[in-house]
């Protein structure tokens, strides 16, 4: 049974203040040693009682409080002893610290966990209600960032970590600059893309891109000035340049005609897309919406959907009636027992068939578009360019050139009333500045 014994040493006469000490002992393995603050002079200390004297000349009430502290750190190291069920760790060093934790606890309270830039980003992810694939579009910028944070302590400082305090106009320009040049990074720094990889290896990034990466991240900084995050807000002093499009280009009512009634018979695969595609260009949905589309959708001879760019604010219902052909195409895939209308395949792998049926149709007319990384007006055959989006830009082109109402056709597409998107629709159809230009004649 374990006992501890209090008692003094003194190397020197006539000392007038010693240090109580303790010996803990359990028979003769066990053998651990502190050594207290609490003081006593010498001459005053009764070594068989293990207190101070009864008849010293000594403050009655300050003897009883002293001999009550020597028997409570006798008690302290009984219960911390007895405590222990490895006794392998036992030492008197690790007694000493045991009895520390006992006596100064604050000392030994964990630091409180000050949130770091990235976990609060994800805060934000979460308290925020984002559609599914904005929280994938900001998880790709946590992911950028993630990469950059590296790459500056490879190349500037390798004790840069990406804080509220630390993002400055300064570091927003260094992390626009490594966003347009990541792409070269990847055998340069390999280790980075290992530790924060992504699905595919980084792209050349056009200037739009990374605006649209820039924009997000100054949403996540006015978001943490609201909740009180951080009073620092770089983007004060940082603009991010407005997006710039070219004139949209889009496929004619009788060019997508020629599309659906193209001969694919020798590629089944492709005769499913080209019908996805062709339904695509009869509602105008986004190809996010496209996929998510069910037969609960189908309401009363339309489609009823919920844009997901409309989810995160303001939800708005968009109800487009079918026509002759989407009805025919829907009558051809009313046995599929997906869960979607049709037949998918993965978004990437649908751009690529659209590129083969418009071959396959003979879409071969050029097009001037912007290229993304030089912003410079290049010209392209249509087929080279086509992708699911080409359909939606079919969908309110075609109806923009008949009704020139931005706020019917955004009714039937999603666009928000006002959409700036339509101003670029105004200037696409040779046949509108010919009948306008005849107005003068």
């Amino acid at each position: 049974m374990a006992s501890v014994t209090a008692f003094i040493r003194v190397s020197r006469k006539r000392i007038e203040r010693a240090n109580i000490r303790f010996r803990l002992r359990d028979g003769r393995g066990v053998q651990l040693f502190h050594a207290s603050e609490l003081e006593v002079n010498p001459s005053d200390w009764d070594a068989t009682r293990q207190e101070i004297k009864a008849k010293v000349l000594y403050d009655a009430e300050k003897r009883v409080s002293f001999n009550k502290a020597v028997a409570d750190r006798k008690n302290m190291m009984l219960e911390i002893y007895n405590a222990v069920s490895d006794k392998e760790i036992l030492s008197s060093e690790w007694l000493e610290q045991e009895i520390d934790k006992r006596l100064h606890p604050e000392r030994y309270v964990a630091e409180v966990h000050r949130q770091t830039f990235f976990e609060a980003y994800e805060e934000f992810v979460e308290k925020r209600k984002l559609s599914d694939w904005r929280v994938r579009a900001i998880q790709v910028v946590i992911r950028a960032l993630r990469r950059y944070e590296l790459y500056a302590r490879r190349t500037v400082d390798r004790r840069f970590t990406l804080d509220f305090d630390t993002v400055t106009p300064l570091v927003l320009r260094d992390i626009e600059e490594f966003l347009r040049n990541e792409h070269t990074f990847c055998d340069q720094y390999p280790e980075i893309y290992e530790a924060i990889p992504e699905s595919r290896r980084p792209q050349p990034r056009g200037q739009n891109t990374i605006n649209g990466i820039l924009t997000k991240l100054r949403t996540f900084f006015i978001w943490a000035n609201d909740v009180g995050k951080t009073t620092n807000n770089p983007f004060r002093n940082y603009a991010v340049e407005e997006c710039v499009y070219g004139t949209p280009y889009y496929i004619t009512i009788d060019e997508r005609n020629k599309i659906y009634r193209t001969n694919l018979a020798r590629h089944p695969q492709l005769v499913v897309l080209r019908d996805v595609f062709v339904f695509q260009c009869l509602i105008g949905c986004r190809v996010g919406d496209l996929y998510k589309l069910t037969r609960d959708n189908l309401i009363g001879g339309a489609v009823e959907y919920i844009p997901r760019k409309t989810k995160d604010g303001h939800p708005v219902t968009v109800r487009v009636p079918l026509n002759t052909i989407a009805r025919e195409i829907l009558a051809r895939y009313a046995d599929w027992p997906g869960p979607g209308l049709f037949p998918l395949m993965a978004e990437q792998q649908y751009n690529k068939a659209i590129k083969r049926i418009f071959l396959a149709a003979g879409l071969k007319r050029r097009v001037t578009i912007l290229n993304p990384l030089t912003r410079e007006a290049e010209q392209r055959q249509i087929w080279e360019v086509a992708s699911s989006h080409l359909a939606r830009r079919a969908f309110v082109g075609n109806l923009y050139k008949q009704v020139k109402d931005p706020n019917l056709v955004g009714a039937l597409s999603g666009h928000k009333e006002g959409s700036r998107a339509f101003a670029r629709y105004r200037d696409i159809d040779e046949e509108m500045k010919t009948e306008l230009v005849k107005m003068l004649e």
